[in-house]
Protein backbone atom coordinates (compact mmCIF):
# COMPACT_ATOMS: atom_id res chain seq x y z
CA UNK A 1 0.00 0.00 0.00
CA UNK A 2 2.82 2.67 0.95
CA UNK A 3 4.71 1.59 -2.20
CA UNK A 4 1.62 2.55 -4.24
CA UNK A 5 0.82 5.60 -2.39
CA UNK A 6 4.57 6.84 -3.03
CA UNK A 7 4.09 5.74 -6.93
CA UNK A 8 1.23 8.57 -6.83
CA UNK A 9 3.27 10.45 -4.88
CA UNK A 10 6.00 10.13 -7.70
CA UNK A 11 3.98 10.90 -10.85
CA UNK A 12 1.61 13.51 -9.79
CA UNK A 13 4.69 15.91 -8.62
CA UNK A 14 6.34 14.58 -12.10
CA UNK A 15 3.01 15.58 -13.64
CA UNK A 16 3.55 18.94 -11.78
CA UNK A 17 7.14 19.70 -13.47
CA UNK A 18 5.75 19.25 -17.12
CA UNK A 19 3.55 21.79 -16.23
CA UNK A 20 6.49 24.15 -16.87
CA UNK A 21 6.18 22.88 -20.01
CA UNK A 22 2.48 23.12 -21.00
CA UNK A 23 2.91 26.76 -19.08
CA UNK A 24 4.96 27.53 -22.13
CA UNK A 25 3.21 25.67 -25.19
CA UNK A 26 -0.35 27.50 -23.76
CA UNK A 27 1.40 30.91 -23.60
CA UNK A 28 2.24 31.01 -27.45
CA UNK A 29 -1.11 29.17 -28.46
CA UNK A 30 -3.17 32.04 -26.38
CA UNK A 31 -0.81 35.00 -26.29
CA UNK A 32 -3.64 36.92 -28.12
CA UNK A 33 -6.13 36.19 -25.98
CA UNK A 34 -3.85 35.49 -22.89
CA UNK A 35 -5.92 37.43 -20.28
CA UNK A 36 -9.03 36.70 -21.45
CA UNK A 37 -8.36 33.04 -20.81
CA UNK A 38 -6.20 33.60 -18.00
CA UNK A 39 -8.82 35.08 -15.51
CA UNK A 40 -11.45 32.57 -16.09
CA UNK A 41 -8.80 30.45 -14.86
CA UNK A 42 -8.03 32.07 -12.20
CA UNK A 43 -11.74 32.80 -11.25
CA UNK A 44 -12.30 28.64 -11.40
CA UNK A 45 -8.91 28.46 -9.08
CA UNK A 46 -10.30 30.81 -6.58
CA UNK A 47 -13.31 28.77 -6.02
CA UNK A 48 -11.82 25.50 -6.09
CA UNK A 49 -9.02 26.32 -3.57
CA UNK A 50 -11.68 27.64 -1.49
CA UNK A 51 -14.30 24.76 -1.80
CA UNK A 52 -11.56 22.47 -1.14
CA UNK A 53 -10.69 24.17 1.82
CA UNK A 54 -13.85 24.65 3.38
CA UNK A 55 -15.70 21.70 2.26
CA UNK A 56 -13.05 18.94 2.56
CA UNK A 57 -9.62 20.18 4.51
CA UNK A 58 -11.31 21.81 7.16
CA UNK A 59 -13.85 19.61 8.01
CA UNK A 60 -11.92 16.81 7.91
CA UNK A 61 -9.44 18.35 10.17
CA UNK A 62 -12.48 19.36 12.44
CA UNK A 63 -13.56 15.26 12.64
CA UNK A 64 -10.19 14.62 15.04
CA UNK A 65 -9.31 18.16 15.83
CA UNK A 66 -10.28 20.33 18.57
CA UNK A 67 -11.61 24.02 16.84
CA UNK A 68 -9.12 25.82 18.32
CA UNK A 69 -6.42 23.66 17.20
CA UNK A 70 -7.57 23.41 14.23
CA UNK A 71 -7.75 27.27 13.54
CA UNK A 72 -4.31 27.87 15.24
CA UNK A 73 -3.19 25.52 12.04
CA UNK A 74 -5.05 26.80 9.65
CA UNK A 75 -3.40 30.48 10.89
CA UNK A 76 0.35 29.01 10.70
CA UNK A 77 -1.02 27.59 6.94
CA UNK A 78 -1.97 31.25 6.05
CA UNK A 79 0.72 33.46 7.66
CA UNK A 80 3.14 30.55 6.17
CA UNK A 81 2.24 31.61 2.74
CA UNK A 82 2.21 35.34 3.66
CA UNK A 83 5.76 35.47 4.54
CA UNK A 84 7.16 33.38 1.66
CA UNK A 85 5.33 36.06 -0.39
CA UNK A 86 6.62 39.07 1.56
CA UNK A 87 10.33 37.86 1.97
CA UNK A 88 10.97 35.57 -0.59
CA UNK A 89 9.19 38.07 -3.73
CA UNK A 90 6.84 35.20 -4.85
CA UNK A 91 4.41 37.30 -6.37
CA UNK A 92 2.20 35.93 -9.28
CA UNK A 93 2.48 37.81 -12.57
CA UNK A 94 -0.83 36.95 -13.53
CA UNK A 95 -1.01 40.15 -16.33
CA UNK A 96 2.93 38.70 -17.75
CA UNK A 97 5.22 41.05 -16.45
CA UNK A 98 6.36 42.11 -13.20
CA UNK A 99 7.76 45.25 -11.72
CA UNK A 100 10.68 43.69 -10.46
CA UNK A 101 11.15 41.82 -14.25
CA UNK A 102 14.66 42.22 -13.99
CA UNK A 103 14.90 39.49 -11.24
CA UNK A 104 13.90 36.18 -13.19
CA UNK A 105 16.58 34.31 -10.66
CA UNK A 106 14.67 35.48 -7.79
CA UNK A 107 11.55 34.33 -9.22
CA UNK A 108 12.90 31.01 -10.17
CA UNK A 109 14.51 30.22 -6.61
CA UNK A 110 11.15 31.72 -5.02
CA UNK A 111 8.81 29.72 -7.26
CA UNK A 112 11.34 26.16 -6.40
CA UNK A 113 10.65 26.59 -3.05
CA UNK A 114 6.57 27.24 -3.40
CA UNK A 115 6.69 23.90 -5.46
CA UNK A 116 8.91 22.16 -3.27
CA UNK A 117 6.15 22.98 -0.43
CA UNK A 118 3.16 21.95 -2.52
CA UNK A 119 5.40 18.41 -3.15
CA UNK A 120 4.61 17.85 0.72
CA UNK A 121 1.17 18.81 0.45
CA UNK A 122 1.00 16.39 -2.34
CA UNK A 123 2.79 13.57 0.06
CA UNK A 124 0.58 14.37 3.03
CA UNK A 125 -2.73 14.32 1.18
CA UNK A 126 -2.13 10.89 -0.17
CA UNK A 127 -0.71 9.53 2.94
CA UNK A 128 -4.65 10.25 4.44
CA UNK A 129 -5.91 8.62 1.58
CA UNK A 130 -5.59 8.33 -2.65
CA UNK A 131 -8.85 9.62 -3.15
CA UNK A 132 -7.60 12.79 -0.97
CA UNK A 133 -4.52 13.27 -2.71
CA UNK A 134 -6.05 13.23 -5.93
CA UNK A 135 -8.21 15.79 -5.14
CA UNK A 136 -5.78 17.73 -3.26
CA UNK A 137 -3.85 17.43 -6.39
CA UNK A 138 -6.06 18.83 -9.26
CA UNK A 139 -6.29 21.77 -6.46
CA UNK A 140 -2.55 22.07 -6.58
CA UNK A 141 -2.32 21.85 -10.43
CA UNK A 142 -5.12 23.91 -11.17
CA UNK A 143 -3.21 26.51 -9.08
CA UNK A 144 -0.22 25.56 -10.78
CA UNK A 145 -1.05 26.40 -14.68
CA UNK A 146 -1.95 29.88 -14.58
CA UNK A 147 1.72 30.85 -12.25
CA UNK A 148 3.40 28.80 -15.75
CA UNK A 149 1.88 30.71 -18.25
CA UNK A 150 2.36 34.03 -16.52
CA UNK A 151 6.23 32.80 -14.89
CA UNK A 152 7.08 31.90 -18.89
CA UNK A 153 5.82 35.28 -20.50
CA UNK A 154 7.91 37.28 -17.09
CA UNK A 155 10.95 34.83 -17.83
CA UNK A 156 10.38 36.19 -21.57
CA UNK A 157 9.78 39.86 -20.57
CA UNK A 158 13.30 39.93 -18.70
CA UNK A 159 15.57 38.83 -21.14
CA UNK A 160 15.97 35.06 -21.63
CA UNK A 161 15.57 32.88 -24.51
CA UNK A 162 12.63 30.57 -24.81
CA UNK A 163 15.08 27.58 -24.56
CA UNK A 164 16.36 28.99 -20.95
CA UNK A 165 13.00 30.03 -19.92
CA UNK A 166 11.63 26.89 -20.02
CA UNK A 167 14.81 24.71 -18.81
CA UNK A 168 14.74 26.45 -15.29
CA UNK A 169 11.00 27.34 -15.21
CA UNK A 170 10.93 22.92 -15.85
CA UNK A 171 13.73 22.29 -13.00
CA UNK A 172 12.04 24.91 -10.42
CA UNK A 173 9.14 23.52 -10.57
CA UNK A 174 10.57 19.64 -10.15
CA UNK A 175 11.63 20.29 -7.08
CA UNK A 176 7.81 19.32 -6.00
CA UNK A 177 9.22 15.61 -7.02
CA UNK A 178 12.09 16.08 -3.72
CA UNK A 179 9.31 17.60 -1.92
CA UNK A 180 6.52 14.97 -2.43
CA UNK A 181 9.83 11.98 -1.65
CA UNK A 182 10.58 13.39 1.55
CA UNK A 183 7.24 14.68 2.36
CA UNK A 184 6.26 10.69 1.85
CA UNK A 185 8.84 9.74 4.40
CA UNK A 186 8.19 12.41 7.24
CA UNK A 187 4.19 11.91 6.92
CA UNK A 188 4.21 8.25 6.70
CA UNK A 189 3.47 8.32 10.29
CA UNK A 190 0.27 9.16 10.13
CA UNK A 191 -0.49 10.88 13.34
CA UNK A 192 1.37 13.59 11.53
CA UNK A 193 -0.68 13.93 8.59
CA UNK A 194 -3.68 15.14 10.09
CA UNK A 195 -1.77 18.09 11.09
CA UNK A 196 -1.19 19.14 7.19
CA UNK A 197 -5.01 19.56 6.88
CA UNK A 198 -5.78 22.69 8.59
CA UNK A 199 -2.07 23.95 7.06
CA UNK A 200 -2.79 23.33 3.58
CA UNK A 201 -6.48 24.78 4.07
CA UNK A 202 -4.34 28.07 5.17
CA UNK A 203 -2.51 27.96 2.86
CA UNK A 204 -4.92 27.52 0.02
CA UNK A 205 -7.04 30.21 1.38
CA UNK A 206 -4.37 32.53 1.68
CA UNK A 207 -3.54 31.83 -2.42
CA UNK A 208 -7.47 32.43 -3.20
CA UNK A 209 -8.01 35.62 -1.13
CA UNK A 210 -4.44 37.59 -1.14
CA UNK A 211 -3.58 36.31 -4.89
CA UNK A 212 -6.41 35.17 -6.63
CA UNK A 213 -9.38 37.41 -6.03
CA UNK A 214 -7.19 40.83 -5.86
CA UNK A 215 -6.48 40.56 -9.66
CA UNK A 216 -10.28 39.45 -10.19
CA UNK A 217 -10.85 42.82 -8.41
CA UNK A 218 -9.19 44.55 -11.33
CA UNK A 219 -12.02 43.71 -13.79
CA UNK A 220 -14.11 47.07 -14.55
CA UNK A 221 -16.73 45.49 -17.36
CA UNK A 222 -19.65 44.17 -16.41
CA UNK A 223 -19.87 40.96 -18.59
CA UNK A 224 -15.93 39.86 -17.94
CA UNK A 225 -17.21 40.04 -13.88
CA UNK A 226 -20.13 38.44 -14.27
CA UNK A 227 -17.87 35.42 -15.78
CA UNK A 228 -15.37 35.10 -13.38
CA UNK A 229 -18.15 35.01 -10.52
CA UNK A 230 -19.61 32.39 -13.02
CA UNK A 231 -16.07 30.21 -12.87
CA UNK A 232 -15.84 31.04 -8.90
CA UNK A 233 -18.99 29.35 -8.56
CA UNK A 234 -18.71 26.44 -10.71
CA UNK A 235 -15.22 25.95 -9.01
CA UNK A 236 -16.73 25.80 -5.49
CA UNK A 237 -19.79 23.57 -7.23
CA UNK A 238 -17.66 20.69 -8.43
CA UNK A 239 -15.38 20.61 -5.14
CA UNK A 240 -18.84 20.39 -3.25
CA UNK A 241 -20.28 17.94 -5.08
CA UNK A 242 -16.53 15.80 -4.89
CA UNK A 243 -17.48 15.24 -1.53
CA UNK A 244 -20.35 12.87 -2.82
CA UNK A 245 -17.72 10.20 -3.87
CA UNK A 246 -14.77 11.56 -2.38
CA UNK A 247 -14.24 10.01 1.13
Amino acid sequence: MMNEILSWIIVITFLNGLLAFIGGALFYIFRKKFNKFLMFFVSFTTGALLGGSLFHLLPEALEELQLVNTAILSLIGFFSFLFLEKYLHWHHCHEGECEDHVANYLLILADALHNFIDGILIAGAFIISIPFGILTSILILAHELPQEISDFGVLLYGGWSKKKALIYNFLSQATSILGGILGYFFFSLQEYSLYLLPITAGSFIYIATKDLIPELMKEKNKKKIAINIAGIILGLLILLSAGFFVE
